[in-house]
């Protein structure tokens, strides 16, 4: 970790109707930081996730990535609401693995991994080819090229998604319960995939998991999400062995005993 914050989160505020998702959340991560955002379903974590991807826009306050406004740009001394062009411009840098693998079903396994550096980075065929092969081998999939998704396990298509999300050089990597669709056995090899990742690069990361081994293998600070607010910030070993809350001790007891 650089030890500067690359994202930040400043009083954002985000409800559905009369349900407060996001409570004024403030809370960065620093350039190079693997950080794990847990707690129960409809605690804000995804939201967040979505946020970062401009798939949910916020009611009001405001995010950074790497000193520059998400939503919104400097005009003069004034903060106003950013321009599509500069939204597309920050976003660029980010990207997300999702639950379901979201691949194109019409496009063989390697088209799906080189389709947004060509089209959206400007890379030459052979440059993203020659980089997708490099990836799909590093997730163990170096000899299903010619594969269409549909010929695909579940833990081969969420790792094909990782390899497509890799292949842009993103900032800022995603990870939402990506492996929350598969079965255990599938689930334990896509983990270890993400593992080697997480040890081998100097991406920043945020993840909302319930696999919590996993989040203590590869996290540097562990956030816990309660009705829209962070009620425990803290590094794996001290917010799994020594959580101070009430509401995380329970939460915690109820994931392990589910798993």
């Amino acid at each position: 970790m650089t030890g500067e914050d690359f994202i930040t989160f400043e009083g954002v505020h985000k409800a559905f109707g009369k349900n407060v998702v996001l409570d004024d959340l403030s809370f960065s991560v620093a350039s190079g930081e693997r950080v794990t955002l847990i707690g129960p379903s409809g605690s804000g974590k995804t939201t967040i996730l979505r946020m970062l991807m401009t798939l949910t826009r916020p009611d009001r306050g405001t995010i950074g990535v790497d000193g520059d406004y998400l939503y919104h740009e400097k005009r003069g001394d004034e903060l106003v609401p950013a321009s599509e062009a500069h939204i597309r411009k920050v976003r660029q840098r980010i990207t997300m693995v999702f639950q379901h693998f979201n691949l194109f079903p019409n496009m063989k396994v390697l088209r799906n991994v080189t389709e947004a550096p060509i089209h959206v980075l400007g890379k030459s065929k052979d440059e993203a080819e020659e980089r997708g092969k490099e990836l799909l081998e590093m997730v163990g999939l170096g000899d299903k090229l010619g594969a269409h998704p549909s010929q695909l396990s579940g833990g081969q298509q969420q790792r094909v998604a990782i390899a497509r999300a890799l292949a842009v050089d993103p900032d800022v990597l995603l990870l939402d319960e990506v492996t929350s669709a598969l079965d255990p056995e599938i689930a334990a090899e896509v983990l270890d995939v993400l593992r080697d990742i997480a040890r081998s690069t100097d991406t920043t990361m945020l993840l909302v998991t319930h696999a919590m081994k996993f989040a203590r293998d590869v996290s540097h600070r562990v956030l816990m999400f309660n009705e829209g607010k962070i009620i425990e910030d803290g590094t794996p070993e001290k917010l799994f062995n020594e959580p101070e809350e009430e509401r995380t001790q329970d939460f915690l007891r109820s994931v392990i005993d589910e798993t």
